[in-house]
């Protein structure tokens, strides 16, 4: 299957679970964008965090363990710039979908501080893609160069870089500038993640909350009043 036709799969999905949601069925036009919003705002959330996770913990892991250092380091110089793109887009939507969703006036103090933690996660994505990224990549290619005269680089591993930076004051100069972007870079998406981490706990305790007052609302329905009156005070626990 062609990227095409995945994208266009993709989006007949989201099309459908749209059109048969609950918040669409029967409703008016502001539930409809309310409906839309919270699409926007769960979906980008989801990508960010999901692919933050991939990045930072597995998928840059395994390159680093099994590419060639030259190969891993060309590799990544091409992929950091379209992942903190795409993070940076998907919090700037879930900040914007999130802030329409909970006005600031009327948001909880909770709201207020999901929003910031949003928005330090934009923020810190921004940071990266325009400052660290570009800085690391320069870096990065000046030390490549460095070591294609000492015949390094093809190698798995930094063991005969740092061999050979001990007899090469340039090289161990280019290591120690590297080493303090790159560190500066890590936490920057280490706070990134960490942000959109703590958004997440907000919506599993919200997702509890839901599941909960709908418990409470069928119980209600079919006349079970004890089950109803243990869901509501468990629901009180939880607040």
């Amino acid at each position: 299957m062609g990227w095409l036709s995945r994208f266009l799969a993709a989006v007949a999905f989201f099309a459908a679970g749209v059109l048969f949601s609950p918040e669409t069925l029967g409703s008016n036009s502001v539930t409809h964008l309310s409906a839309y919003l919270k699409l926007a705002h769960l979906l980008c959330f989801s990508t960010a965090f999901g692919t933050a996770l991939w990045v930072t913990f597995i998928g840059g892991i395994i390159m680093f363990k099994n590419l060639p250092r030259h190969q891993f380091g060309n590799l990544q110089s091409k992929m950091f710039p379209a992942y903190f793109s795409l993070v940076g887009i998907c919090c700037a939507i879930s900040v914007a979908a999130f802030a329409y969703l909970h006005p600031w006036k009327s948001a909880s103090t909770a709201e207020k501080y999901q929003l910031g933690f949003l928005i330090s996660s934009f923020a810190f994505s921004l940071t990266n893609f325009f400052v660290f990224t570009p800085m690391t990549i320069e870096v990065m290619k000046q030390r490549h160069k460095v070591e294609r005269e000492e015949n390094i680089g093809t190698e798995i591993g930094r063991s005969k870089n740092k061999e050979v930076a001990k007899a090469n004051p340039k090289l161990a100069a280019m290591n120690k500038k590297f080493g303090m972007i790159h560190a500066l870079s890590s936490l920057a998406n280490i706070m990134s993640f960490g942000g959109l981490a703590m958004h997440s706990w907000y919506l599993a305790a919200l997702e509890v909350s839901v599941s909960w007052k709908w418990t409470y609302m069928a119980a209600i329905s079919s006349r079970k009043f004890h089950v109803a009156l243990l869901v509501y005070y468990s629901c009180r626990s939880w607040e």
